[in-house]
């Protein structure tokens, strides 16, 4: 549990002018930053504002309560609670994680209000928390605890909670813990990793298993990834890590991870008689991790992994999020399959036999200049640019427009279009160089056919081999023959 939180000095005593010189009651926002169990302290970044909703109403209000009980004396300001739209908060959290990179996290939530109001609000900050910790846990599964801060203007001081996460969260799990502003961006430590992947997911017939979507499908190998993953062995500048000790050394770092010889019990399954095709998901992707140089090489490799995984998830996410509203695209296959499928939201998409071929593009991670030398990120769909990335940035991350140059934004990764149709027959004869085959930023989709078709065209090519080899050699003997 963390026993001491640092501040970096420099932004959060700029929020603090920004507050009391904007003459709102009340306000409610992120907390960036890092939690390091290795060191027992908390790290924060910056404190992002949550945006009005959609309605302009600002996230949090403040209250006044009327109780005929109370003493006629008692002042407004201390019958004062806040009013929170929680759901707001969380979608705002979900949507700011995955602009972050390893290292950096939601970790908790910040509160400008009155004493008064503050003390009286306790629950419904609890359940902001929750929601928050809730919305991001997919994103961040070893999330254990959160903070509160609260930016008290009467009088003006800074003081921060702990939050042990459980299934219920009430204000005995709030605890206090100690506060202070230091140097933190400073001390920070970045480590680059390029990673490359490529997962061989069996798609069952009809009528087998259960129905599959294509959300179905690539959540659980994430997931079944992730603790494969954690299995990896990291060099360091080439270097391999086996030890605890801190990164004595300056500038990027790069990490390469190493998986030990396995066996692919997944590659077995694609002979299974009740599998009618594959989805092919592969690619190459940039994953970055920020650590305290307090904090051993380790915790950076850990940072790596949760990176990566969390950087496939969002990309998930955000074509889910599409999918929400919008239908495949026109040109996501040919004329004739597009229209079968038109009305069909990708994620909802069953993988069966009769479907057929669709083309997905990823979308693409894009760094942008964040705070001293740190990076946050983005991810852009084929048809957006960088644009969309400015808006997205000002509207969730509080950025100014002047500081967000076009230029600096860095296009890390490519983009590259996917999915060919195969039959499963051709998929398995070409599984021996798929390691080789590597796609930026690209999932690829492979569909079989009708299953009695794939396994008489599989068991006539040896006797076709045959007759060929039988009837060429009646021939060079018939010629032999006769030239004697």
């Amino acid at each position: 549990m963390v026993k001491a939180v640092v501040g970096e000095d420099t932004r959060l005593t700029s929020v603090e002018d920004r507050l009391s010189h904007s003459a709102i009651p009340a306000e409610v926002g992120l907390v960036i930053g890092k939690l390091s169990s290795v060191l027992d302290r908390g790290f924060l970044f910056d404190l992002i504002p949550t945006p009005s909703n959609d309605d302009g109403e600002p996230a949090c209000l403040v209250l006044e309560t009327r109780d005929d009980k109370k003493k006629p004396s008692k002042s407004k300001s201390e019958s004062s609670s806040l009013s929170m739209d929680s759901d707001w908060v969380a979608e705002h959290a979900r949507q700011v994680s995955r602009m972050l990179l390893g290292g950096m996290k939601v970790v908790g939530i910040y509160v400008w209000a009155s004493d008064a109001a503050f003390k009286n609000s306790t629950m419904i900050l609890c359940q902001a928390i929750k929601g928050v910790t809730d919305a991001i846990r997919h994103l961040d599964p070893s999330l254990d605890e959160a903070l509160l801060i609260h930016i008290c203007y009467s009088p003006r001081r800074w003081s921060c909670r702990t939050c042990l996460l459980s299934s219920s969260i009430t204000s005995s799990s709030l605890r206090p813990c100690d506060f202070k502003l230091g140097r933190v961006l400073s001390s920070l430590q970045r480590f680059k990793c390029s990673y490359s992947f490529n997962f061989r997911l069996p798609i069952y017939r009809e009528g087998e298993s259960t129905v599959q979507t294509f959300t179905d499908i690539l959540r659980r190998e994430l997931a079944i990834h992730a603790k494969e993953l954690k299995s990896a062995n990291a060099m360091v500048d080439g270097d391999l890590v086996h030890n605890d000790e801190p990164c004595n050394t300056d500038g990027e770092h790069e990490v390469e991870l190493l998986f030990p010889f396995m066996k692919d019990s997944r590659a077995e399954a694609l002979t299974a008689k009740n599998i009618t095709g594959i989805l092919l998901f592969g690619g190459s992707i940039f994953s970055y991790a920020y650590l305290n140089m307090k904090e051993p090489v380790s915790q950076a490799i850990t940072d790596i992994k949760a990176d990566i995984i969390r950087s496939l998830q969002s990309r998930l996410d955000i074509i889910c999020d599409e999918a929400e509203q919008d239908v495949i695209p026109k040109d996501v296959g040919d004329d004739e399959d597009a229209n079968g499928m038109s009305k069909i939201p990708i994620s909802k998409l069953i993988f069966k036999s009769s479907t057929k071929v669709c083309h997905l593009r990823l979308p693409r991670r894009v760094l942008v200049p964040w705070l001293a030398d740190m990076y946050i990120c983005d991810y852009l769909q084929p048809f957006e640019s960088h644009e969309v990335v400015k808006e997205r940035c000002i509207e969730l991350m509080s950025m100014e427009h002047s500081s967000i140059v076009a230029s600096k934004i860095s296009e890390v990764e490519t983009e590259t279009s996917l999915l060919i149709a195969e039959s499963m027959w051709d998929v398995i004869s070409h599984a021996t160089s798929a390691s080789n085959f590597r796609l930026e930023g690209n999932v690829e989709r492979t569909m079989g056919g009708d299953e009695s078709k794939r396994t008489s065209n599989a068991s006539n090519v040896p006797i076709l081999v045959g007759v060929f080899v039988l009837l060429l050699s009646i021939v060079i003997g018939f010629m032999l023959y006769q030239s004697d």
